[in-house]
């Protein structure tokens, strides 16, 4: 079942650098859901100045409680306190080559 995923990250002072502190664990994290096919498009949203200040994913889990037991328990970015508010959809993505 495909869904899209809109995460917005928390507004305090200390929001940025929370993300940044585990980016790269996100980005591994990331790797492994896009070789599993449980990602299939994945892009950091930007505010009015270019920073970094949520996310939105396209993927693949068999159901909901899947996505969230295999990726959203885990997710860097839900345990580091990053993401405030996040919104799951479910979604028909369009195939092309």
């Amino acid at each position: 079942m495909e869904f899209i995923v809109i995460a917005y990250d928390y507004k305090d002072e200390k929001a940025l650098e929370r993300r940044m502190a585990v980016r790269e664990q996100h980005l591994k994290f990331a790797d492994e859901m896009f070789k599993q096919g449980k990602w299939i498009f994945a892009s950091a949203l930007l505010d009015e100045n270019g920073r970094m200040n949520g996310s939105v994913i396209a993927c693949n889990f068999e159901s909901e409680k899947a996505l969230k037991n295999e990726w959203l328990d885990k997710e860097e970015y839900v345990v580091g306190n990053v993401w405030e508010k996040i919104i799951i959809r479910k979604a028909k993505i369009a195939k092309h080559d």
